[in-house]
């Protein structure tokens, strides 16, 4: 046990928050490290493309105040991972802010290493000329100058790599661009001489936060211990137990294959894994394999702004209505299209989402609509906002007022919420960049401060 390396995870992601007193439990089991993975594409390119975090300021700061003045006076490394949401400039700069806010605030002196993952455009024009990015799947086109050049900004996502240098040079809190997710769990491991197989595994599995456990939450903590043919999984929650299927599960997590996971430089081949039930709740895994890539391969993410965005909520109640609603929301575009006839088709588009029939699904859904209500969202997607405002407000007054057959009054087709009932949202971004660039050298530089 001795030999052990243990990586505590406060949660799934900086700022979804944490019981403290989980995390209180794993600070007492001297961790060699704390990691929290900050960022994610789940909430799609609005956050890159718009430079916004996922979380708000307040959630960040009450998270990393719990973390920095129990890990700091103890001595454990901090890693941020794709800082600030998306782990741009913009991001990691915002993070870095609420960082020096609260040393101060503590009176604490540290060592903090700052990894950028912002790539050059210039750096992908000419990769991308050199043949060296290809797409990430086949339904993405391939890469232009134009393209690039439209884009906001491009990050890559790090492997453990630069991680592993600044661990190697004693910072006491490295915040990193976007990264892979499990790389800086996994630098940890690897920094203590562990197998880079099981360290990568268990960087997958720990940043979820409990997510592995049962029941499963990211809003909680758990520790992971690795070995050196094996590594344990246990949870910080007494609420909580990881099972051999629920961590089983979570290796699953968001991957296109069920045991073959690429990562940044290299495979990670899961398919000869145990997971073993021990005492208390606690999963040992093993035989997870490290697979380096002939070819080092990183991740490049960029958004571009594409549109602009205004929609209204209603809710509509009558059966006369309903009964007809597909007929009659293509006949309020039509009605609607009609009246800006001198607007080309191609720079606005009205969409219609019924919640309580099919908003989800479509027509994947099976079931056929017996319900008495349903929430409508009017969504216009236009080339500028006084465009998307100007046909928002034409297509809900249009619906609301619509004289649809057989209807029973004269006015009030839909009920509103909110006043104002039209919402501005802003700019409409895209993933513009959402390739591979081989690399030979090392493109993300670390800063110390």
């Amino acid at each position: 046990m001795g030999n052990d390396i243990k990586i505590l995870s406060p949660c799934g992601m900086l700022g979804y928050g944490f019981p403290e007193e989980s995390f209180l439990r794993g600070i007492e089991e001297e961790p060699h490290g704390i990691v929290v993975d900050a960022g994610s594409t789940d909430a799609g390119p609005h956050k890159l493309g718009a430079g916004v975090s996922i979380v708000s300021r307040r959630a960040a700061k009450k998270d990393l105040m719990i973390i920095l003045e129990n890990g700091i006076p103890n001595k454990i490394p901090i890693i941020i991972g794709s800082a600030g949401g998306a782990g741009a400039q913009v991001h990691v700069n915002w993070t870095m802010e609420i960082i020096e806010e609260i040393l101060q605030e503590l009176e604490l002196q540290v060592k903090i290493a700052v990894i950028w993952a912002d790539i050059p455009n210039d750096l992908v024009i000419e990769s991308n000329v050199q043949g060296k990015i290809k797409p990430l799947s086949p339904n993405i086109p391939l890469l232009t100058e134009e393209v690039i050049l439209e884009t906001n900004g491009i990050v890559a996502q790090m492997g453990h790599e630069p991680i592993l240098e600044a661990l190697k040079e004693g910072a006491d809190i490295i915040v990193c661009g976007r990264a892979y997710d499990p790389s800086p769990f996994a630098a940890i491991g690897i920094f203590h001489g562990k197998d880079p197989g099981l360290s990568y595994h268990l960087g997958k599995i720990l940043e979820c936060g409990a997510l592995c456990a049962e029941p499963g939450t990211t809003k909680d903590s758990i520790l992971g211990i690795i070995g050196d043919t094996s590594f344990k999984v246990k949870s910080l929650n007494p609420k909580r137990k990881c099972t051999s299927i629920s961590v089983a599960a979570h290796t699953f997590y968001e991957k296109e294959h069920p045991y073959i996971l690429h990562g940044p430089g290299f495979t990670l081949n899961l398919e000869q894994c145990e997971f073993k039930e021990l005492e208390d709740g606690v999963v040992e895994v093993s035989n997870s394999k490290y697979i380096p890539a002939s070819q080092h391969f990183i991740k490049l993410e960029g958004a571009r702004k594409v549109a602009y965005r205004t929609f209204a909520l209603a809710g509509i109640r009558d059966p006369i209505l309903l009964e007809n609603i597909d007929d009659i929301e293509s006949r309020v575009k039509q009605q609607v299209s009609e009246y800006y006839d001198e607007i080309p088709s191609d720079d606005y588009q009205v969409n219609f989402y019924n919640y309580g029939m099919n908003a989800v699904l479509g027509n994947k859904e099976k079931e056929v609509f017996s319900g008495h209500e349903i929430g409508l969202v009017i969504e216009v997607i236009a080339k500028d906002q006084e465009l998307a405002n100007s046909i928002c407000s034409t297509a809900r007054s249009t619906f609301l007022h619509f004289p649809h057959e057989k209807r029973k009054s004269t006015a009030g087709n839909l009920a509103f919420p909110f006043a104002p009932s039209d919402i501005e949202f802003g700019a409409v971004y895209e993933f513009s960049v959402y390739h591979l660039m081989e690399i030979v050298d090392n493109p993300f530089r670390i800063e110390y401060r």
